[in-house]
């Protein structure tokens, strides 16, 4: 090779550089060196992980599980404008149609869970459809009625009447499922026909803003239009999640529903058609960093209460505004979105504990969860947590009969905020003209001179601020940083 050759003038630098790059290569071969010690690029023979077995042949898999897969098809009735409407004037005028429904098909998939005929699928699949059937995978198709469905947690249960025994699939536990697991889904994309697609578990516990129970496994399997009500299997062939949503712009991101949070679901659905939640009563907001060093905790695990509604369960067990909730009957809180999932698990009645940090100490507190209405939003709700690296940018002004009014406020204790500047670090932290200021510290406020007193007695040298604002009708909690602490 590069032996042969011989220096001279004018000999092209670049061929000098290849013969020295190989002669390197080569002493490597010939005196090998510690794995530990060698380049990345070179230990690809060594590394013990490349003895490992290749990903998991599926065909097997497929074909056992294929059958309890099905299509969904809907027919969803659409309303056509009203009478008072222009078009339908226009119609009725000209001797159109007049007023009339149009049926819009859609597509889905879904999987039976009992031989006799009970079908899991997805509430989106069906909400609103005038018809649904159900073809199985040997293309009978039977009309389904529809037991129950659940918009919060996007779950709905099926029945269908079939002369055979059906075949079903098992229920796996998704609390097992580790991230990089193999993961198979099989369902209808784009109305294609039964599909299967492979992948991993990308990660767990995502939320997505689907709603306020969101929990979903994040998986790269391809999952499309179509698939959503369909199952996601692991590798034992047990149901671990239901395909059912998707992240249109981006490749390889799907997210399905645990499947242990569809057992109570399901099972309520099969006896009454309607799931019923336990209620807490308090509007809740994670903590940031600068909270949690107004409140002068090690970290920022738990849900904050920024509020206790009137009535409620919260309420009649002595929870306060300024708890910290870090369990719930013997499970972790550490973030504030698991709270709502953990007790709308319960049924209403249930004796329950709630551990919390109120001044620095913990304390555990009984409670009787009542009844979550459907409408109860409240019960849910969420108030907003402030942006970081605040300050205390804001003009404030009493609050006068006429701001109650406009305001519609009930209580009228404490300032407004009238004004912040725009270029300012108030504006950063979100504070809004209109905002109600009801504490500073933990001190309350009656009005402009409680106020002024207390703010004119902090010290420069102060860190944070904890304010706690009402903003249309529900309260927050904004951790400040004045400007002179830097």
């Amino acid at each position: 090779m590069c032996r042969g050759i011989s220096v001279h003038r004018g000999l092209n630098p670049w061929l000098l550089s290849v013969c020295a790059a190989l002669w390197l290569a080569l002493s490597a071969l010939a005196f090998p060196v510690d794995a530990e010690a060698q380049p990345f690029w070179q230990q690809g023979r060594q590394n013990p992980l490349s003895t490992q077995p290749a990903p998991p042949n599926f065909t097997e898999l497929a074909k056992a599980l294929q059958p309890a897969v099905v299509n969904i098809s809907t027919k969803q009735q659409e309303v056509r404008p009203s009478e008072d409407s222009p078009m339908e004037f226009f119609e009725r005028f000209f001797g159109g149609p007049g007023r009339r429904r149009r049926r819009r098909p859609g597509q889905g998939s879904g999987f039976i869970i009992s031989q006799d005929g009970y079908i899991v699928t997805n509430y989106h699949v069906i909400e609103d459809a005038a018809d649904i059937k159900v073809t199985l995978t040997t293309r009978q198709q039977f009309n389904a009625k529809l037991i129950g469905g659940d918009a919060k947690t996007d779950l709905a249960l099926l029945k269908i009447e079939a002369d055979e025994q059906l075949p079903t699939v098992p229920a796996g536990n998704s609390d097992q499922l580790e991230v990089g697991e193999w993961v198979m889904a099989i369902g209808n994309p784009f109305g294609l026909g039964h599909t299967v697609t492979t992948g991993i578990v990308s990660a767990k516990g995502r939320t997505i803003g689907a709603g306020p129970y969101d929990d979903f496994i994040q998986t790269d399997a391809s999952i499309n239009p179509g698939n959503s009500g369909g199952p996601l299997f692991n590798m034992r062939g047990e149901v671990i999640g239901i395909n059912t949503a998707i992240v249109p712009q981006g490749q390889g991101i799907g997210f399905a529903i645990p499947s242990n949070m569809t057992l109570n679901i399901l099972r309520q659905l099969s006896g009454e058609g309607k799931v019923t939640r336990g209620w807490l009563g308090v509007a809740i907001q994670q903590l940031s960093p600068e909270l949690m060093q107004a409140f002068k905790l090690e970290n920022n695990n738990g849900a904050l209460i920024a509020d206790v509604i009137a009535d409620s369960p919260a309420k009649k067990a002595g929870l306060k505004r300024g708890d910290i909730i870090v369990g719930f009957n013997g499970e972790k809180v550490q973030e504030s979105s698991e709270l709502p999932r953990l007790v709308a698990t319960m049924p209403p009645g249930t004796s329950a504990t709630v551990d919390i940090i109120r001044e620095g100490k913990t304390l555990s507190v009984p409670v009787i969860l009542g009844t979550l209405e459907e409408d109860d939003t409240q019960a849910v709700a969420k108030a907003k947590p402030s942006d970081v690296e605040v300050s205390l940018g804001l003009r404030v002004e009493p609050i006068t009969p006429d701001i109650a009014t406009s305001l519609k406020l009930e209580n009228t204790d404490g300032v407004v905020v009238s004004g912040v500047d725009a270029n300012g670090p108030a504006a950063e932290a979100g504070l809004r003209r209109g905002d109600v200021v009801r504490e500073i510290n933990r001190l309350p406020i009656s009005d402009l001179d409680d106020y002024e007193t207390i703010t004119s007695n902090l010290r420069t040298d102060t860190t944070v601020l904890l304010l706690l604002v009402e903003r249309r009708g529900s309260n927050l909690y904004v951790a400040l940083k004045p400007e002179e602490a830097g």
